[in-house]
């Protein structure tokens, strides 16, 4: 039988100087047992301290609306997270804004079965390298469902979902970030009827080294507005993501079996859709089972477009773009860097898409033989399964 958790009823908007709100939401988490529900009021919480709850199960975290309970963590001192959640099984985190945390605004760990639904995860000062890094922020998890949710401010990704297993992030909107929305060493993900906008990349879909899941892939992006990402990038010096250049639309690195279909990709200046290898980033690598080409990649009946103007000319994506690349205002929607594996040609399909350009920029031999014909990639991929999550959402 569930046991209601109530915060006592304050009134709307509290201030960090009544210091026993603190001690009361902690105490809620801390106390919490299977089966609760801890019901979060009306009102904007000033904390100073993360909310952490740890191995427990059949838990709901609720406020009341995404623009009526704020937690608001800009005097953080304790932590890094906003709210915490480890070692536990059928979470939902709903109807609820994290503001301003000092790390990630709401992280998941080794969660079965973990749900957001009306959440908001955001930096209300804007763009910023002193940001923390993730928004929502689900890793080693399962069962992931992500809808209606909202980020804004992450200097990494505002949405993301790091080596977990079946997934779906729908419904959601994702802006000002440096990455909208990355899927990133995961299997089985349906990321579809989302915006991406104003981020330097609005849709990331990578496998990196040196992680505990080793390889990604089966991942459908689908039915998403993703328009406009041309922010600049501003996650701090030394992150992957600090390298994906603003102006981009949809970037695969190094996974396999993803398949982009039925999107709006618009206005993203740089690169409509980028298909690439980890060895564009220049990054070394020491993991000797990381496999760092994609593949089984499949693009089609999506609508392209963007405005007559060149390239992002900023980093060293710019630097390609302005001394390597030379496509002046002419740029391609679709670019593949053209790395491959010389022992397993990759499967890269293309075709059907509205007002598609094209470019392989040939990176491996130095920019050599560029290519704007994509005959031979008008190909087919069988369609991916939807996730396994799907059956039951």
């Amino acid at each position: 039988m569930l046991r209601l958790c109530l915060v006592l009823l304050l009134t709307p908007f509290i201030s960090f100087s009544q210091p026993d709100v603190q001690k009361k939401l902690q105490t809620l988490f801390i106390n919490a047992k299977d089966g609760d529900i801890i019901d979060l009021p009306e009102g904007n919480y000033q904390l100073n301290q993360s909310l952490w709850l740890d191995g427990r199960n059949n838990i709901i975290i609720t406020g009341k609306g995404m623009g009526k309970t704020f937690l608001n963590f800009a005097g953080q001192i304790s932590g890094a997270e906003g709210i915490k959640v480890t070692n536990g099984s059928k979470i939902t985190i709903k109807d609820l804004t994290v503001q301003d945390t000092k790390g990630d605004g709401i992280k998941t760990q080794l969660v079965e079965g973990i749900t957001f639904q009306n959440v908001k995860a955001e930096w209300t000062k804007g763009a910023s390298s002193k940001n923390g890094g993730y928004g929502i922020y689900p890793v080693q998890c399962s069962n992931v469902l992500i809808e209606n949710c909202e980020a804004r401010g992450a200097s990494d990704a505002g949405i993301y979902v790091g080596q977990s297993k079946n997934i779906i992030v729908r419904n959601c909107k994702a802006y000002e970030n440096v990455a909208g929305i990355e899927i990133e060493n995961s299997l089985y993900a349906d990321v579809y009827a989302n915006e991406a906008t104003n981020n330097t990349g609005g849709i990331l879909i990578f496998d990196l080294p040196d992680l505990v899941q080793k390889k990604g892939g089966f991942i459908r992006v689908y039915n998403n507005n993703v328009h406009h990402n041309n922010h600049e990038n501003f996650a701090p010096k030394g992150n992957i993501v600090g390298k994906v250049p603003l102006g981009t639309g949809i970037m695969v690195m190094a996974t396999n079996n993803v398949e982009i279909f039925n999107n709006k990709i618009i206005d993203n200046i740089t690169t409509g859709t980028a298909i690439v290898s980890y060895y564009i980033s220049e990054n070394p690598i020491k993991d000797s089972s990381y496999y760092p080409y994609p593949t089984q990649i499949n693009i089609h009946d999506n609508t392209y477009q963007r405005p007559n103007v060149r390239a992002t000319m900023k980093g060293r994506m710019g630097k390609m773009y302005r001394l390597k690349l030379k496509f002046g205002k002419n740029v391609p929607h679709i670019i593949f860097d053209g790395i491959a594996d010389k022992n397993n040609a990759p499967k890269i399909c293309i075709r059907n898409n509205n007002n598609m350009s094209f470019a392989n920029i040939d990176a491996a031999n130095k920019f050599k033989n560029i290519s704007r014909d994509a005959t031979a990639y008008d190909c087919t991929l069988p369609p991916l399964l939807p996730s396994p999550l799907a059956k039951a959402n």
